[in-house]
C-alpha cells in the first residue's frame, strides 16, 4: 500500500462510492470519507468495505475535505470527490512515488463522463487538477464552492502518468441542475471577496464562454453533449453574474433604509 490517506466528502453518494472506494482499496490502507448526513446507503457502503466514515456538519467544500486531512492516518493526501475512479495506470504511478518530498505537489488529468459517454474535448476534455499533496504544507482553502489549494512559496508541481475517471452527471437534467446550484455559491463567493457584476462579465463572458467550449476547444466534436456542455457553460456564467448582481442591490437596499423600518424575519 502506498503511503497516503484518501479523503472522501459525501452526501447520498450509495450509486458511485462503490466504485470509487473499490479502486482506492487499491491504493492505500486508510480511507476516511466526511459525510454529510447521507440518507441513503452510502454509510453502509462505506462502512462495509472498511473505510473510516465520520458525520459532519456541511461547512463548504474546502473546509469539510480539510476535517478529512485533520483525521487522516498519513501525511500525504490523496482528495477525491465519492464520482471518481483511479484507472490502473494512475494507480501504478501512485505506487511507483517514494513521497519523501514535501514541497511537491501531484496533478492528476481527468476523463470526464456525460452520463456513460467520455467527453474528450471542450473544457471538460482537459480537465486535471491537483489531488495529491502533503498537508504539513498544503491545505483546501475555506471557500464554500471551487474551493482551491492553498500553495506555498516553493511549491512544485509534477504529472502522474494515468487518468481519474469523473462520472460527472447522468444526464442533461442533473448538468442543468449542478449548474444553477453552483450559479448561486458562486454568486455568494463573488460578495464576499468583493467582485463586482458589470457589463462585461454579466453579458459578454458568458458568450466567451460559450464559443471557448463549444468552438475553441472543440466541442461541437462531442456531438449533443458537447453542446450541451457549452449551453450549460453559458447558462451557468450568466446565472452566477446576474445572481451576484441581485445579492449587490439586497445589499444596497439594507444599507439605505432607515432603522425603523427594518423588520427581522
Amino acid at each position: 500500500m502506498v503511503p497516503l490517506s484518501i479523503v472522501i466528502i459525501t452526501k447520498n453518494e450509495a450509486e458511485a462510492i462503490g466504485e470509487c472506494i473499490a479502486a482506492a482499496k487499491l491504493i492505500t490502507d486508510d480511507i476516511i470519507i466526511i459525510d454529510n448526513y447521507s440518507t441513503d446507503e452510502t454509510s453502509n457502503i462505506a462502512i462495509t468495505q472498511g473505510c473510516r466514515f465520520y458525520q459532519c456538519n456541511w461547512d463548504g467544500y474546502g473546509a469539510n475535505k480539510n476535517k478529512g486531512i485533520v483525521l487522516a492516518k498519513y501525511n500525504w493526501i490523496l482528495s477525491l470527490d465519492a464520482d471518481e475512479i483511479a484507472d490502473l495506470e494512475l494507480i501504478l504511478s501512485l505506487h511507483s512515488l517514494k513521497l519523501d518530498d514535501p514541497t511537491v505537489v501531484y496533478d492528476v488529468r481527468f476523463k470526464s463522463y456525460f452520463g456513460k459517454k467520455l467527453i474528450r474535448y471542450g473544457a471538460w476534455g482537459r480537465d486535471h487538477h491537483i489531488r495529491l499533496f502533503n498537508r504539513t504544507r498544503v491545505k483546501w482553502c475555506s471557500s464554500n464552492v471551487h474551493e482551491t489549494l492553498l500553495l506555498p512559496e516553493g511549491t512544485q508541481m509534477q504529472r502522474l502518468d494515468g487518468y481519474m475517471h469523473h462520472y460527472s452527471v447522468k444526464d442533461h437534467r442533473e448538468c442543468y441542475t449542478k449548474a444553477l446550484f453552483y450559479a448561486r455559491l458562486s454568486a455568494e463567493k463573488y460578495l464576499n471577496n468583493g467582485k463586482k457584476a458589470n457589463i462585461i462579465n454579466l453579458y459578454l463572458s458568458p458568450i466567451f464562454s460559450f464559443v471557448k467550449t463549444y468552438v475553441l476547444y472543440g466541442g461541437f466534436l462531442d456531438g449533443r453533449e458537447g453542446l450541451d456542455i457549452a449551453l450549460i457553460t453559458y447558462k451557468n456564467k450568466w446565472l452566477k453574474y446576474h445572481y451576484l448582481l441581485r445579492l449587490e442591490n439586497g445589499q444596497k437596499k439594507k444599507k439605505y433604509l432607515r432603522p425603523e423600518l427594518a423588520v427581522e424575519y
